[in-house]
């Protein structure tokens, strides 16, 4: 895939996925870095969820959420002590709810990149994803950020989810990778029908020190030939992951992942009721990633 980039509009670009509350995030102040003398952290955010659709009618809503962004090679090392993995808890992570369900979700990320021609991924790999609630998980989409040893961004996998239980990665490569940047990839996969398999996504991302606190942004923005469709972002603000934050982030929003469930169908009644062309399913992309 062709990855078209261009200049970080700094704290504009992340507007979209930050609530009146959150300070704006500074680009200066650089939190990212993969080459640190201490061992990476497991994180979890609390933030926003935002959706807009501009045409044929404006729709637009946000929700409060929260996630997880795991150091996945430090993980290997030394896992998470708040985090149940492969097991049941509150709060947990299960490897097969990623990639190609393998009991080893790194190992298979870092095939895809081996595979897909990315050497140069030699730092940590962090994952931006939602936890198990109670077992039961759904992810729309997830992002591996997969830095060099330096600390530099050298991939981003756009791991993304349906409704009809089928997954497909976008890889974003190239030498204009990087945080801030925009980033470009051509849809290829079915995620809503009330969008066509047309056109293409605009990813940006940012992770730096605002305020007291670290923040993370992940935006993704639908153009069709008719210009912009959808714009969507997810943000938050992190803190170290412990038993103590996951309890705190359960009993915030015991039934997250249902609510998730719950809402896009909401949505999805609201959209009809608003009488938004309706796209039946194609068959999905013969290849898993698309680059």
């Amino acid at each position: 895939m062709n990855v078209a980039t261009s200049p970080a509009d700094g704290p504009a670009a992340a507007g979209a996925g930050q609530g009146a509350d959150e300070a704006p995030v500074h680009p200066a102040r650089p939190a990212h870095t993969s080459g640190m003398a201490h061992p990476a952290q497991a994180l979890l955010a609390r933030g926003l969820v935002r959706h807009r659709r501009l045409r044929p009618s404006e729709h637009a809503f946000a929700y409060p959420t929260y996630f997880l962004l795991l150091p996945m090679r430090a993980l290997r090392a030394r896992p998470a002590a708040g985090l149940p993995r492969n097991r049941f808890g509150l709060l947990a992570f299960h490897d097969a709810d990623h990639g190609d369900g393998r009991g080893d979700a790194l190992a298979w990320a870092e095939q895809t990149l081996a595979d897909e021609g990315v050497h140069d991924a030699d730092g940590e790999i962090w994952l931006q994803t939602y936890p198990r609630v109670l077992g039961y998980a759904f992810k729309p989409v997830s992002f591996w950020y997969c830095h060099r040893a330096d600390g530099s961004l050298a991939a981003v996998l756009a791991e993304v989810n349906n409704t009809f239980g089928e997954r497909h990665v976008y890889l974003l490569h190239g030498p204009g990778v990087g945080w801030g940047r925009e980033l470009r990839a051509h849809k290829v996969f079915h995620v809503s029908p009330f969008c066509s398999v047309e056109g293409g996504y605009r990813f940006r991302f940012l992770r730096a020190a605002g305020g007291d606190a670290e923040r993370i942004v992940a935006r993704v923005d639908h153009d069709d030939a008719s210009g912009p469709l959808l714009q969507t972002s997810v943000c938050g603000r992190l803190e170290p992951l412990s038993a103590a934050s996951a309890r705190r982030a359960f009993f915030g929003m015991p039934l997250m992942t249902l609510g998730v469930i719950g809402r896009i169908h909401w949505q999805a009644l609201r959209l009809l009721l608003k009488r938004v062309p309706f796209f039946t399913k194609p068959d999905p992309p013969r290849a898993f990633v698309t680059r």
